[in-house]
């Protein structure tokens, strides 16, 4: 009889301990899922955030080829001689100078 006893008892532990499995896994897989939603979230993220560097990043090397060719437009003849008569008020040798009839 205690070989009748000791059978159904382990059946009983094993459904316990077979539950007891399942729920563990169950709550991994749940855990698990969620934190690949975390990551799936935060990948988008960072995504973006890439996007919108890229798009910084095209509009300062634009930028900068202004700038370029705003310096070399400096050094030209034409830009000294634009500077010279607009801010300070000089003519080239061929131009006359009127003044205006107070």
């Amino acid at each position: 009889m205690s070989n009748v006893r000791r059978k159904r008892t382990d059946r009983g532990s094993n459904k316990v301990a077979i539950v007891a499995v399942t729920v563990v896994v169950a709550s991994l897989a749940v855990v698990l899922a969620i934190r690949v939603g975390r990551l799936k979230a935060r990948q988008q993220q960072y995504l973006e955030k890439e996007q919108a560097l890229i798009a910084q990043v095209a509009q300062e090397e634009e930028r900068a080829q202004k700038l370029e060719e705003y310096r070399v437009y400096v050094q030209t003849k034409e830009h000294i001689e634009k500077v010279a008569k607009e801010k300070l008020g000089l003519i080239g040798r061929d131009e006359k100078a009127v003044k205006p009839n107070e």
